[in-house]
């Protein structure tokens, strides 16, 4: 058959739903009218198409009002916007020590959130499953939104994941995430689950809302504790065969860098070292509580000696990896994301001067605003992705 007889009414039917569908989200309220512009329908096609969408849940009319002030004749137009309530999408990161879930209306608004701790790292299968669905129910509760609303769900894990959101286990440490989250919360509460990579959420977090919006060739380095990155490379994210583009466990054996800890990681080790010692600084204040980075970069900014060299010392050394980075894949930009994130902004000069020395082709580098939350942010639209290119194949549990 040729491509003209395959054109069937339900196909152009379903077509048309799509593209209303799409400029409805990229919208507030829309006319009639508005729609046949951005749509190319027809009067008749659009308004059919939007009331088949309001009677499917997915768009609701809003009630007609004249113009403020001002005599207009006829009928007012009729306006529509999609329900951004009609189903929520949840977002889950999933480490070695707590799961933490957000739950998303579907414009990406984060509506609720909740934060679990495992037992601990060795727990089985079952245990760390039944705090994962914990911590969604709690975040359900929290907005008081039932389990049958969900649409869809993303959870980042700190393990390669591939296309086909199966964990590459040749690690022990990645193997303590390969629990049939998938199957299990599929099972419990009829969601589907998407699985992913925790820094590839990261990627795609960043260059939705963070320092990287807009930007096609960016790669996202978590630093908190270890470092892992997510890359994206002409808007699309990278895999590889088994899900491994982008793991840094290289650096073992990169000069002046030897591994993978990150930032907060070795800003705390760094500063216990010095404390140990009979050095004068004033990040002797926090030994009740414990040095952490922040501590660090403030004394830095003080002016504190001890605090410096240790700022130094990152900033070398990230420049070796963002170095490395660059050499191999050659982005626009790399995002220093994560926790740390929040107070690692005072490394950016640094980095940059020392960046020609690692790389002839040295990006600019950014810290993501993101904070703790970019791998959910990311999560969350791995799950609206998901739905809307599947909402015409999706049922509401309550249709408006």
């Amino acid at each position: 058959m040729s491509e003209m007889t395959a054109a069937t009414p339900q196909l152009l039917r379903r077509v048309s739903a799509g593209a209303v569908l799409e400029f409805m989200r990229a919208s507030q309220a829309v006319t009639v009218t508005e729609v046949m512009e951005a749509t190319g329908l027809t009067r008749a096609t659009a308004i059919s198409v939007c009331e088949d969408l309001m009677q499917r849940g997915w768009i609701r009319e809003l009630e007609n009002q004249r113009a403020f002030g001002g005599y207009q004749k006829g009928r007012p137009a009729r306006r529509f916007e999609l329900d951004e309530r009609a189903g929520y999408v949840l977002g889950m990161d999933v480490g070695i020590s707590k799961a933490t879930v957000v739950v998303s209306d579907l414009r990406g608004k984060a509506l609720g959130r909740s934060s679990q701790r495992f037992a601990g790292a060795e727990i089985s299968a079952k245990e760390r499953i039944a705090v994962i669905d914990r911590t969604a129910m709690m975040a359900l509760d929290s907005v008081g939104a039932s389990p049958d609303s969900v649409l869809a769900v993303c959870a980042g894990i700190a393990a390669p994941v591939d296309r086909n959101g199966d964990v590459l286990v040749t690690q022990h440490f990645w193997g303590l995430f390969d629990v049939g989250l998938k199957a299990a919360l599929r099972d419990l509460r009829g969601w589907t689950v998407l699985l992913e990579n925790d820094a590839n959420l990261a990627a795609l977090g960043d260059r939705w809302r963070g320092a990287a919006a807009g930007v096609d060739d960016v790669v996202v380095i978590l630093a908190s504790e270890r470092l892992g990155s997510g890359v994206i490379d002409g808007g699309r994210l990278l895999h590889g065969r088994g899900g491994g583009a982008g793991e840094l466990a290289f650096l073992d054996m990169l000069e002046g860098v030897g591994d993978t800890f990150g930032i907060a990681s070795l800003a705390r080790g760094w500063a216990a070292d010095a404390l140990a010692g009979k050095a004068k600084t004033s990040l002797r204040e926090h030994t009740g509580d414990g040095v952490e980075a922040e501590h660090v970069f403030a004394a830095a900014a003080a002016g504190d000696a001890v605090a410096l060299k240790i700022l130094d010392r990152l900033a070398d050394r990230m420049a070796r990896v963002i170095g490395a980075v660059a050499t191999m894949i050659n982005p626009e930009l790399v995002v220093i994301g994560g926790a740390v994130a929040n107070s690692a902004g005072v490394l950016l000069g640094p980095i940059a001067e020392r960046l020609p020395e690692f790389t002839a082709t040295p990006p600019a580098v950014a810290v993501s605003p993101l904070g703790d939350s970019i791998v959910t942010v990311g999560a969350v639209r791995c799950a609206l992705d998901y739905v809307e290119k599947n909402t015409l194949d999706l049922e509401l549990s309550v249709p408006a």
